[in-house]
């Protein structure tokens, strides 16, 4: 399976969240999962998944967070299906 890594753009998006006074803590997590993800081996962990979807069912965060939540959430690999 190949290994999904944070594109500059978005790894530039997640950063100005992360340095943002305005942004909450679960928008920072997200995007500093997406940020640490630009090297290939690494995937999002289940508790930054859930807080990553948080962000983005709240209707308050920003674009910005929003993104990096995303972004997080795409390196997350898929869970096995039951039957």
């Amino acid at each position: 399976m190949a290994t999904k890594v944070t594109r500059p753009k978005a790894a530039s998006t997640a950063s100005g969240v992360m340095r943002s006074e305005d942004s909450g803590s679960k928008s920072k997590s997200a995007s500093a999962s997406a940020v640490s993800q630009v090297a290939p081996q690494k995937v999002t962990s289940k508790a930054v998944a859930s807080k990553a979807s948080d962000v983005m069912k709240d209707k308050r965060t920003s674009a910005a967070s929003k993104s990096g939540a995303a972004s997080a959430l795409s390196q997350r690999p898929a869970s096995a299906k039951r039957k």
